[in-house]
């Protein structure tokens, strides 16, 4: 180790350690959450992401495809697909705004709003599988909101 590398006689963690990266913890907790989630919504016929999809509509329908890429944070080409397969699945609706001839809403269907009463089992069935506290998870969900808003600034000042 150089000596530049050594502070008051302490090394210096290695700053590309994977461990110490931020991408990594994320991901990694990312992909595993998602797995957790997996078999609690194929029953309901949902994949991770349609099921953000509906979470948003259950508590905003209707929905712009606009709106729902806007609050979801993806790409209208990604969205896209999601709504036709939740459309192909009686789930929603996408019909040409009344207001805006231009704009596509989102709708819940009658089996839409009835998958609900199954999606409330959800988030305590996550809470207990991952074994945490409320607490704790509240506070993982408050740092990570504020991640996602520094990783968006930080985005939006670079591009």
């Amino acid at each position: 180790m150089s000596e530049a590398a050594v502070v008051r006689g302490l090394p210096m963690p290695d700053p590309l350690s994977l461990e110490r990266q931020v991408c990594f913890a994320l991901a990694v907790a990312s992909r595993g959450v998602i797995a957790v989630y997996r078999p609690l919504l194929e029953p309901m016929g949902l994949t991770h992401p349609q099921y953000l999809v509906m979470l948003a509509l259950w508590e905003h329908a209707p929905l712009s495809v606009k709106e729902l890429s806007r609050m979801l944070q993806l790409d209208p080409g990604t969205l896209s697909p999601l709504l036709k397969r939740l459309e192909a699945g009686g789930l929603v609706r996408r019909e040409r705004d009344t207001n805006d001839e231009r704009a596509l809403a989102v709708t819940l269907t009658p089996a839409g709003k009835d998958l609900r009463a199954e999606a409330v089992k959800i988030p305590p069935a996550i809470v207990e599988r991952l074994g945490m506290g409320l607490d704790e998870l509240q506070d993982l969900h408050e740092s990570l909101m504020r991640v996602i808003a520094a990783a968006n600034n930080a985005t939006a000042a670079s591009g």
